[in-house]
């Protein structure tokens, strides 16, 4: 069974969000993203300071079959990449929604949540 905690948004490429304090988020990849991807070996984020749009590329994970990039679900600026994931990638596998976030980011416009799916939309969108 796929995890797709309630309080997040999705995208239809699988990443999520979830806005922390005012208009500070973070954002990770699905459950369902790191189950397809495989056993995750590196992740590459290079944007921190960068202010990015909707569904601009913000990094890579790689995986032992595969390298996939990274979209950004909202426009924002990069303000932190997780440091724990340089020593343990894994933790993306692991723990998708806790431990294993990939980046921290500034919303443009927190208005923008309203265009991603809820987590009963995405759970209709992997099942159709």
């Amino acid at each position: 069974m796929i995890n797709v905690p309630a309080d997040l948004r999705y995208t239809k490429e699988h990443e999520w969000i979830k806005v922390e304090q005012g208009n500070i988020a973070t954002v990770g990849i699905t459950d369902h993203a790191q189950g397809e991807l495989g056993d995750i070996v590196y992740v590459e984020i290079e944007t921190v300071g960068e202010v990015l749009n909707k569904n601009a590329v913000f990094g890579t994970v790689e995986a032992v079959k595969t390298v996939a990039d990274l979209y950004l679900p909202i426009a924002g600026k990069i303000m932190e990449v997780n440091p724990a994931l340089n020593a343990e990638p894994a933790l993306v596998n692991n723990a998708p929604y806790e431990s294993g976030w990939l980046v921290r980011i500034e919303l443009d416009n927190i208005g923008d949540l309203d265009g991603l799916l809820t987590a009963d939309e995405y759970s209709q969108f992997l099942n159709a």
